[in-house]
């Protein structure tokens, strides 16, 4: 299996962990940004994640790659976990602050699919269509760190386990985990203990790296 995705992209993080979560071997491969060609031949639309299957079948839905990975490995399965409302109330009411902070950082970052002028070009093209001017956003970076410091501490309580937000690993942990990660690319952010726990061991059994660290394979 090879699964299409971009590094930045948070559904595509999250299709990616449920490979490391249920131990599934997938070949990861990162797509220019302004490469059309391929996901429009694989699909019929410019998109991420992509799972292509050995047999030439694709899957591009997110929930879909996840439930159905989820569901053909051995072993307790991540959908059928405890889900708990105010993660998912989080996740969305938290997403604004932190995607403001990413996105003047994501143009910069090291990112596999900006790794051409074009691709990058066309990035930051959207980020300034998703967010508004980018430089403007980096200057209300200090507003926007108190802000994100009250939502931090909204979500240490939540975090029960370092290895599942729940104690047992769930669905919460596919739409929390990616959110989290927005954050390594930003400097100077105050995890709260809990949180900042449950980030780095997230990375690890899911094997999809913070942007600030390396994994290594297990």
């Amino acid at each position: 299996m090879r699964l299409y995705i971009y590094d930045h992209c948070p559904f595509c993080a999250r299709a990616r962990m449920i490979f490391g979560l249920r131990d599934v071997p997938v070949e990861v491969q990162t797509l220019l940004f302004d490469d059309a060609e391929t996901p429009t031949r694989l699909v019929g639309e410019k998109t991420v994640p992509i799972l292509e299957f050995d047999d030439g079948d694709t899957l591009s839905d997110t929930q879909e790659i996840v439930r159905g990975i989820d569901s053909e490995a051995e072993g307790v399965k991540v959908m059928e976990g405890p889900q708990n409302p105010e993660i998912e109330r989080w996740v969305k009411a938290a997403n604004d602050i932190i995607f403001k902070l990413f996105a003047p950082r994501a143009v910069e970052a090291p990112f596999g699919e900006l790794a051409t002028p074009e691709a990058a070009a066309l990035f930051g093209a959207k980020m300034t269509d998703m967010v508004g001017d980018l430089d403007e956003l980096r200057e209300q970076t200090a507003p926007l760190m108190n802000e994100l410091e009250r939502w931090l501490n909204e979500l240490e309580p939540l975090i029960q386990s370092p290895e599942a937000v729940n104690q047992v690993l769930s669905l919460d942990d596919i739409a929390l985990y990616p959110t989290l990660r927005h954050l390594s690319i930003v400097e100077g952010v105050k995890y709260p203990e809990k949180v900042d726990a449950y980030r780095l061991a997230m990375a690890q059994l899911s094997r999809v790296p913070l942007h600030d660290q390396a994994i290594e394979p297990t």
